[in-house]
């Protein structure tokens, strides 16, 4: 799949969401974590702050600190003005504003670029897309992706979103992905055959619920685990 810069549209979510967001424990902190789809969060800058390891995977990371920084410039107040036209479609509660909102997002994105190219030489920001991954097998506990699939689902066909579950499921014991909801605050239309098809292959699927709602409705977290007696997924699942 071809990834242009000029296409992409930064947008960098806190450590604190990512803790509400993927349910989290303080124990689960300590577990090898990947973070599918990444982008310019401050995730893996503060767990990296703490102590803690996590390998953060995107095709955005081909490019260079200078080239993500003009485009965060380049498109962070069109994504300011179409959020204020669209604000009915979010919960003002613990972000109370569009500015506030702004406030964070800017600070997230700021805290990963001044982590970036350490955490490149380090290993922690590693250039890669699905629904291939060049990791090993089993390499984490679990696998996070925040804001990609499901959320795309008119842009990605449900293949796509089977191929690359099995490729996350592979290469970790559990994973989570939120929000279920595709653009629009409609619930994913590859849902149901993700679930079904994981479910037939003897995979543990759940939705819950989480303290995390911005997105009108999309407060539910998609897991799924292998089942001890399974062997690892297989890329490109039919």
């Amino acid at each position: 799949m071809s990834f242009d810069l000029k296409d992409v549209v930064p947008w960098g979510r806190s450590f604190y969401e990512y803790r509400a967001m993927f349910s989290l424990s303080p124990e689960e902190l300590d577990k090898k974590i990947l973070g599918c789809g990444d982008g310019p969060a401050s995730f893996n800058y503060h767990m990296n702050a703490i102590g803690r390891r996590v390998v953060s995977i995107d095709p955005l990371y081909q490019f260079t600190k200078k080239e993500i920084e003009t485009r965060i410039n380049d498109t962070f107040q069109v994504v300011i003005r179409q959020t204020e036209e669209n604000k009915t479609e979010f919960v003002w509660e613990k972000i109370r504003s569009v500015a506030e909102l702004g406030k964070i997002r800017r600070e997230a994105m700021e805290l990963f670029l001044s982590d970036y190219e350490a955490g490149k030489r380090e290993g922690r920001y590693v250039y890669g897309e699905l629904p291939v991954l060049a990791l090993g097998t089993r390499q984490f506990d679990i696998a996070l992706c925040s804001h990609f699939l499901f959320l795309y689902s008119g842009q990605f066909s449900a293949q796509f979103h089977l191929d690359s579950i099995a490729e996350l499921c592979r290469v970790a014991e559990e994973v989570r992905i939120f929000p279920i909801l595709e653009l629009g605050s409609k619930v994913s239309r590859h849902l149901k055959k993700v679930c079904d098809h994981f479910q037939g292959l003897g995979y543990t699927v759940e939705i819950s619920t989480v303290g995390y709602e911005f997105q009108k409705g999309g407060n539910q977290l998609f897991r799924i685990r292998r089942n001890a007696l399974l062997p690892p997924a297989e890329p490109g699942c039919q």
